[in-house]
């Protein structure tokens, strides 16, 4: 049996999507993969439940959604709202600074998510062109209310462009973009959207792409600029090619069989949420039962396709990981600055969470289980 994949990222992948990503090399301006390319956009929309935003698919990480944000979105010496449940949001910080933004964080306790109350005081204080939101933090595993971020930020300051970092939540967690409001989603192939890593995925709303349009100032990036990235995004969604820098033309191959997967095959969206929630519910009952202890500090801030749990005392990362690792079930330890060697990541997203068949979940649930046992007894 081959190891799994446990870590928040890359994930477990379908056959069909490791087949797909095996594709032979294809011209990226020809008519079969334009196509191709042209169904990832409409699909991708699909999945924030939009009839209109402007989807972006770029060669790169994730982090790239934030360049984008911050080269097109925020001019030099504008204001930006960054809402802090973990490490991620220091790095979107980090992002927007590098281009100009003045940053501004409403920092939670960790484990938790910010208040909606201190999300109203600090846009009442003043004008911000954006407010961003790690939908689920990696680094704690805290799921935030986009939707309650999204109608504050609207009631309180309409004009505030409404962000969400979604690379740790998109297709495990819902989110419906316009009926919510949300201006940005970003994210990334190799979390929820089960594809391989290298797919910088973002999601703009007409909002969003009007102010982009009206901006005073030149973009502030090459790579990530819009004016270079929409029309091939249009071209492609017409069905048509254009070129300014190569895609990745075998991983939009894996994104299609994946998306393919997640928005027209037998679980609908809808039950595939259900179906991160399930398996969330079993790793951490399981977890609970055994007397461990999650980081997020209740079930309303705790993520569906992610567990983050603190080691049992008297144990260690070098006691947990390796044992789990030699019964074939890879995991990460934590990374948030605060609670670092504490505690590791459980994952249960994509097909591990969905195709209950795989067994994945259950093979985690019994790998803890013995590896608490056995770590306990060597202590004794």
């Amino acid at each position: 049996m081959s190891q799994e994949c446990n870590i928040p990222g890359p994930i477990e992948v379908t056959d069909e999507v490791l087949y797909a990503n095996a594709h032979p090399s294809m011209s990226h301006m020809s008519a079969d993969f334009a196509y191709v390319f042209g169904n990832c956009l409409r699909m991708t929309r699909d999945i924030l439940y939009s009839a209109n935003a402007q989807p972006f698919l770029i060669a790169g990480s994730g982090t790239l959604g934030w360049d984008q944000v911050s080269s097109n979105l925020v001019e030099p010496g504008e204001n930006a709202l960054v809402l802090h449940s973990g490490y991620f949001a220091d790095g979107f910080a980090d992002c927007l600074r590098t281009y100009g933004a003045n940053v501004d964080q409403v920092k939670a306790e960790v484990g938790d998510a910010v208040k909606e109350s201190d999300i109203e005081t600090a846009l009442k204080s003043k004008t911000y062109k954006i407010v961003t939101v790690t939908h689920v933090d990696t680094s704690t595993a805290v799921l935030s209310n986009i939707k309650g971020v999204a109608e504050v930020a609207r009631r309180v300051s309409p004009d505030t462009l409404i962000v969400v970092d979604g690379v740790c939540s998109v297709a495990s967690e819902e989110i419906r973009m316009d009926d919510w409001g949300i201006d940005v989603v970003l994210t990334a192939s190799q979390k929820g959207l089960g594809t391989p890593p290298g797919l910088s995925i973002l999601v703009a709303s007409q909002r969003a792409i009007k102010v982009y349009e009206n901006r005073k100032t030149p973009i502030t990036s090459y790579y990530a600029s819009w004016k270079k990235w929409l029309p091939i995004m249009n071209a492609y969604e017409r069905n048509g090619a254009a070129y300014f820098a190569t895609p990745p033309v075998n991983l939009i191959y894996a994104y299609h069989a994946s998306l393919q997967q997640i928005v027209q095959g037998p679980v609908s969206l809808e039950d595939r949420f259900k179906a991160h929630k399930e398996a969330s519910r079993r790793v951490k009952h399981a977890a609970a039962a055994l007397g461990l202890r999650c980081v997020p500090l209740g079930e309303d801030v705790s993520a569906n396709g992610m567990t983050a749990i603190y080691f049992p005392d008297g144990l260690t990362a070098s006691d947990i990981i390796p044992r789990l690792l030699r019964k074939d079930i890879v995991v990460a330890g934590g990374l948030h600055a605060s609670i670092k060697g504490l505690f590791m990541y459980l994952l249960h997203m994509g097909a591990t969470a969905v195709d209950t068949k795989r067994g994945d979940v259950d093979r985690v649930i019994n790998a803890l289980n013995e590896t608490l046992a056995e770590a306990k007894a060597s202590k004794v």
